[in-house]
């Protein structure tokens, strides 16, 4: 039984040999000179396998291996064959990666203070809510649905060429309505407090500029799905809620107000911006009354909201008085959402190859929410 297995391995790989040094004779042009060796070797073979005298086959076996071998088979990569094929190895895993799974993203302006501040980047789950064929907004193997409270990068809808970044405050068939600063989602206002009046200020940058400037502020905390997060506003939101626990009412509301009585919805179809154009997808959703008679000091009571249309989430900045969101264009189709916000991976007000004073190291590596 052994002689057998041995046999038929020989005659096995005799036959392999045979085949690889015909072809090579028959396509090759140049076999280094020994064209007519391995064609002698080949030959010897050939007869030995048609005659079944596996004795002369074994005999002529060794050379024309040797010839294979030397002939035949491909020369070892070289050193830079070798880099340059690592190289773009990892080229090609990087942007896969970029195009399905993970995305950097740098924060341009101050609308999402105090969670996300200029000069932040992020890297973005872009895998959760739905894979991405790239320069598309077709999704497959959605993970889960958005939700409320998370911070998600979008194609603006009205200029889908720029990302913006901004938190979910309502989904589909929900209703939003902003009265004094306050948030009320399905008729219940987000639940918040205040944590700094006197002393909040940031520093901010106008995208045309590189100088920076100082801006006042009061911080609140608001509470979302038992998330915590915290809202800059204006300066005079806690003079303003003073007053209205002093008298019950206020005659005037925030000119942050949402919806307005007697202005139509903004959306794509109606933006001043002369670099917003209208988009296909987004539906313009209805307003409903609240109260239809509003009293004279009733401008922070609920009277009037606007209805999430199904498929769009409405999104705000935390910086709720210095934000370009929803308030001003309308709802986010969900099917421009790209991703969710993960964590700061780099942050800097300015820096340079030997400046390295404006790194904030204290925000690389934060979790965003």
């Amino acid at each position: 039984m052994r002689a057998a297995s041995l046999d038929r391995r020989v005659r096995k790989e005799a036959t392999l040999l045979v085949r690889e040094a015909r072809a090579a004779l028959n396509t090759k042009r140049s076999l280094r000179g020994k064209a007519g060796d391995l064609e002698t070797a080949t030959s010897e073979v050939e007869k030995g396998l048609s005659q079944k005298d596996l004795q002369r086959v074994r005999h002529a076996l060794p050379a024309l291996d040797a010839l294979v071998d030397e002939l035949v088979k491909r020369a070892p990569k070289s050193t830079t064959r070798d880099y340059v094929e690592s190289i773009g190895a990892a080229v090609l895993i990087a942007l896969a990666l970029r195009a399905f799974v993970i995305e950097a993203f740098k924060i341009p302006s101050s609308s999402m203070y105090p969670t996300l501040e200029i000069g932040d980047h992020i890297f973005v789950n872009k895998f959760i809510y739905g894979v991405r064929i790239p320069y598309t907004s077709t999704k497959f193997f959605e993970v889960r649905d958005v939700e409320r409270g998370e911070i998600i990068v979008f194609m603006q809808p009205c200029q889908p060429d720029r990302d913006y970044i901004k938190r979910v405050v309502a989904l589909g068939g929900d209703t939003v309505e902003v009265r004094c600063n306050v948030v009320h989602v399905n008729g219940k206002p987000i639940p918040n407090k205040l944590v700094q009046g006197d002393g909040c200020e940031y520093q901010d940058r106008s995208d045309e500029s590189t100088e920076w400037f100082t801006r006042q502020c009061s911080r609140y905390r608001e509470t979302v799905g038992g998330l915590d997060y915290d809202t800059y506003h204006d300066e005079e939101r806690p003079a303003r809620e003073d007053r209205l626990r002093e008298v019950g009412g206020l005659t005037n509301g925030d000119s942050k107000d949402f919806p307005e009585r007697g202005v139509p919805l903004k959306n794509c179809s109606n933006q001043r911006d002369f670099e917003s154009r209208p988009a296909a997808n987004q539906q313009p959703g209805k307003l409903v009354e609240t109260k239809a008679d509003v009293g004279p000091t009733e401008a922070c009571v609920p009277q009037l909201h606007y209805v999430v249309p199904d498929d769009h989430v409405f999104v705000m900045g935390d910086n709720r008085n210095n934000s370009n969101d929803s308030r001003y264009w309308g709802s986010v189709p969900v099917e421009n959402i790209k991703g969710k916000a993960l964590f700061i991976w780099l942050s800097y007000s300015h820096w340079g190859p030997f400046e390295w004073s404006g790194i904030r190291w204290r925000r690389i590596g934060n979790f965003v929410h």
